[in-house]
Formats: structure tokens, sequence, C-alpha cells
């Protein structure tokens, strides 16, 4: 063989393995997409790998079955993020109102504003009929999700910030309206131009002003 030929050859090798081992990714981000634009149920594995540009035993070398697929999404997308707020969160110096407009304000722009917002709308619309994967999601974003924004709470209220409430369910009235904004994004918000009036940033620094300080007037004397 030519020397020539043979350099030639050794340099397409590492491009080579650099794209087998981006395929996970490559994966991973085409199902995302497919996921969001059509769903669970809708969504075919075969439609993933053509999109990625591998063929679909490809797909199964790396990930099982489509609910397998499903998790990893998650996993890569949402789930992998809680880390990084835990640790955030410790070296917090800030008030427990600053902490709380923070955790809102940075789940949107982390997660809300992304692609990856739509996952919210896929288990919502469809855990009636995939209740596997309502179970994860709750397991890996609901749950962890939710214990945050009450560490938070329970921080105020140590503290003294905060009045002594119930935890739970005012973990819920913050959680509800971040749901909102979400599904709002990829439905009315996908096709509709008035839909466009709700500023998802303006929308969290006023809940969080609400939650703070309520609706009523202070009573002058």
């Amino acid at each position: 063989m030519p020397p020539e030929i043979l350099i030639n050859h050794n340099e397409t090798a590492p491009k080579r393995e650099r794209r087998k081992e981006a395929r996970p990714g490559e994966l991973l981000d085409a199902a995302l997409d497919l996921f969001v634009e059509k769903g669970f149920s809708a969504a075919r594995v075969d439609e993933v790998a053509a999109r990625a540009g591998v063929s679909k035993g490809t797909l199964f070398l790396y990930f099982e079955s489509k609910e397998d697929l499903f998790k990893a999404v998650v996993r890569e997308n949402i789930a992998k993020k809680f880390p990084t707020w835990e640790e955030e969160f410790l070296t917090f110096e800030g008030s427990s109102a600053d902490m709380l407009r923070y955790a809102l304000v940075s789940w949107w722009e982390r997660i809300g504003k992304t692609r990856a917002s739509g996952i919210t709308k896929l288990v919502m619309s469809e855990a009636q009929n995939f209740p596997e994967i309502a179970a994860f999601y709750q397991e890996e974003v609901i749950k962890p999700g939710n214990a945050m924004i009450g560490r938070i709470l329970k921080r105020g209220v140590q503290s003294g910030e905060f009045r002594d409430i119930d935890l739970e369910q005012a973990v819920h009235i913050i959680v509800a309206p971040m749901i909102f904004l979400m599904m709002w994004k990829h439905s009315m918000g996908a096709c509709a131009a008035s839909a466009k009036i709700v500023d998802p940033e303006q929308f969290i620094h006023m809940q969080v002003d609400v939650l703070l300080h309520g609706m009523t007037a202070k009573k002058t004397t």
C-alpha cells in the first residue's frame, strides 16, 4: 500500500471513532425533538434513528426500548441539572426570598425556555396511557424539584423570613404556575400570536412578588 494512502487511512480512523462516541448524544437530541413534536405514543424509534443519521439497529445498541430512550432523554435534559442546583443552594448566602426567586428564574433559564420543557406537556398528556413513564417522571423530576422548593421554604420559616405554613401545599402553589408556563409555551404559545402576551420572565418575577407580599394593599393610618 502506498505510504500516502496509509496516512490517509490512519487519519480517518479517529473521525470514525469520534462519530461512534457521539451517537448516544445525537440520538438523545433527535429523540427530544420527536418526543416534543409528536408525543411519546406517536414518536417512533426508526424516526429517531433516521433523524440522528444512524440505523435503528444502532439505536438499540444504546437503548433497549423507546421507554429506555425516553428515560435517558429526561435524565440528560432535566434530572441531571438537580445536583448543580443543590450545590448552588448549599453555598447560597442571600435571603430565602432571593433563593426562591433564583430557583424559579434559573429553572426557566435552564429548562423552561428550552425544548426540554415540552416533556412536561408530554407526561401530563399521556400519563393515563403510559403510567410507567409518568411514574418515572415523578421520581426523577417532580419529587426532587418539589423537595428543592420545600427546602427553600423551610429555610425561610426557620430564619423567620416566612411565616409557618403548610409547606407541602405551598410547594404545589409555587410549582403550579411554572407548569402553566411550560404548558402554555407548547400549546397556545406554539400556534397563537396572542399567546405571546405572556412574558415568562415578567410572570415569574410577579409570581414571586405576589407570593411574598400578597395582593392586599397596606392600610395607611
